[in-house]
């Protein structure tokens, strides 16, 4: 687990106001949302970005894409649509190096890319 913020809320050091956790993953609101619904999915798996990621890596990472379409469903905003992203170095935007996917919805997003 690392020592970045996200693995302090894993080991409970910090609060968070948590939304889902199992064996392999953590998410959690982002305390700084970007959307009416900003909530963050980190493996608890020490990842620091996806240029560490490896074949062995697959499996998380789908549980990682499939949790947030799970929260997305049973909050009741996947049909009208969403964003998953993960940032990756500093000019992709990440600021927290482990890796980690922002869910971002509950409103009309404005346009990207």
């Amino acid at each position: 687990m690392s020592d970045t913020i996200f693995g302090k809320i894993m080991r409970r050091e910090i609060p968070a106001d948590i939304v889902y956790e199992d064996d392999d993953l953590i998410a959690f609101k982002d305390i700084s949302p970007q959307a009416p619904v900003h909530v963050l999915f980190v493996p608890k798996a020490t990842i620091a970005t996806l240029n560490e990621l490896t074949p062995d890596h697959a499996e998380l990472v789908g549980k990682l894409f499939l949790a947030a379409a799970k929260y997305a469903k049973g909050q009741g905003f996947a049909d009208d649509g969403y964003r998953c992203v993960i940032n990756c170095n500093r000019h992709g935007g990440q600021t927290v190096f482990q890796l980690h996917l922002h869910l971002l919805g509950g409103a009309p997003l404005r346009g990207f890319g």
